[in-house]
């Protein structure tokens, strides 16, 4: 029923108890997930998750905020890893300006030869943008890639109309069921059905009424609801085209 577009089952906040919910995830309608490397250590992790767990899918790259030990030797690195068959794009990367962990410009490099990486071997990304939407978008437009989820989508609508001309999915998670969450429902409102993709960011940004709890799966039905409110449609409907639209995108 449901494709998990972005998830981190690595995260030690699943140490407790990740096999006994990554073997129940199915029952529960979770057909497919994505979990998605930060550094080379979780990018290694997740497609071992993918290796135990025939629904998951994994990807590859140094989140903003982990840069600490970049070199060429981790793009190189990436690359290696970007070669398993379950690795299904290049993420998350992008630009984080919250916390400015790193330098801007340090940032920025290290964002366009993640890109380059991508277009070179030949997979999408998923994009990581916090308090930098147009330099994000003006980055990704000044490459070639044109294949990809901008996570946790957190702009204007015009901004996400603009990212689906150049062909890119929306990612809708938790936050759009926040009563503060004008700016992304009006998102929802602009953005076809097909170019959305749902996530929960687990263990991260649970959705009402579980918001401040860790966050897993399951939880997708409340965004979905959400959706289905917002756009006047059946959830069945909403679940059946964004799993269609993340099998076209990832598959």
């Amino acid at each position: 029923m449901y494709f998990e577009s972005h998830a981190h089952y690595d995260d030690r906040r699943f140490r407790e108890d990740r096999e006994e919910l990554l073997t129940l995830l199915p029952s529960c309608g979770i057909d497919y997930v994505v979990n998605i490397g930060c550094d080379v250590k979780s990018s290694k992790q997740s497609i071992r998750l993918t290796e135990k767990y025939d629904y998951f899918y994994a990807t590859v790259g140094i989140h903003p905020h982990e840069l600490y030990d970049m070199s060429s030797q981790t793009i190189a690195e990436l690359r290696r890893l970007s070669a398993h068959k379950k690795v299904v794009a290049i993420g998350e990367i992008g630009l984080d300006y919250y916390y400015d962990t790193h330098p801007r410009e340090l940032q920025q490099f290290w964002f366009r030869q993640q890109l380059r990486l991508a277009e070179e071997v030949q997979k999408p990304v998923v994009i990581h943008s916090r308090d930098a939407s147009q330099e994000t978008f003006d980055i990704i437009k000044s490459s070639s890639v044109r294949q990809g989820v901008i996570h946790c989508y957190s702009g204007a609508w015009q901004m996400a109309m603009d990212y689906v001309d150049m062909g890119f999915y929306i990612g809708v998670g938790g936050v759009v069921t926040f009563s503060n969450a004008k700016k992304l429902v009006e998102v929802v409102e602009h953005v076809p059905l097909e170019k959305i993709l749902i996530e929960t960011d687990s263990p991260y940004l649970a959705p009402n009424p579980n918001r401040g709890k860790r966050n897993d799966s399951r939880n997708l039905e409340y965004i979905v609801n959400k959706i289905a409110e917002i756009k006047n449609l059946s959830p069945e409907n909403v679940a059946k085209v964004t799993q269609d639209n993340a099998k076209s995108l990832f598959f």
